[in-house]
């Protein structure tokens, strides 16, 4: 039986390099992994971008307090909305909060015409339409009154993340809410929104930027 001769280290090392050598990823299988690992990364991004927080907004059917009608979010469409809840007994912040959107659209000028205030009342229990013009006109005729069924309320209010309660006190009682001012995009996209404690100036400024008249 002839004698087998031994690998030598050359021989040895070039075995191990050539069953070491990668996989080559020029084929198809690279490119179907390239594709995968976009598809995760996009996904990634989106999904940190959602958990930012809750989305805002969305569509809503209220009865407009001037005209007695139902209108939905798309019946305003074209216009920026500052969409403000409260109640007409509201003993400060309402008040206040509509009588800086009032300055601020006197400070717009021309430029109010693409703007729409919302004062969507919380509690229609006492807000009838006739008492929700009046307290609207008194601050600015421009500022439409929102009511509706309670329905119609809690869900416009859950769509714009507003948290509202009764509280009774004694033989009466008080809402309590969220004071917040939110913007709206003229396709009904959620822009931004405002504290309550912004002033004229600082609306009529933002404003004045989303709608290219600065």
């Amino acid at each position: 039986m002839p004698a087998v001769k031994p690998a030598t280290a050359t021989e040895m090392s070039g075995s191990v390099q050539a069953g070491l050598q990668p996989v080559s990823m020029r084929g198809p299988w690279g490119l179907i992994i390239a594709v995968l690992l976009l598809a995760v990364a996009v996904t990634s991004v989106v999904w940190l971008h959602r958990r930012q927080g809750p989305m805002v907004g969305g569509p809503f059917q209220l009865v407009n307090a001037a005209t007695g009608r139902e209108v939905s979010d798309r019946y305003f469409r074209g216009k920026w909305l500052l969409i403000f809840f409260g109640y007409t007994h509201c003993p400060d912040v309402c008040p206040t909060t509509l009588s800086s959107i009032a300055e601020a659209m006197s400070q717009l000028g021309t430029l109010a015409k693409g703007v729409q205030p919302l004062f969507i009342s919380v509690d229609p229990e006492r807000d009838t339409m006739p008492v929700l013009v009046d307290y609207t006109n008194a601050f600015d005729p421009r500022i439409l009154g929102l009511s509706g069924s309670t329905d119609q309320i809690a869900s416009a209010a859950k769509a714009y993340r507003i948290y509202y309660a009764k509280r009774v006190i004694g033989d009466d009682y008080f809402m309590d809410h969220t004071a917040t001012i939110h913007v709206v995009r003229p396709d009904g996209s959620y822009s931004s929104s405002l504290l309550s404690t912004a002033g004229p100036l600082d609306i009529a400024k933002r404003l004045r930027t989303l709608l290219g008249g600065t």
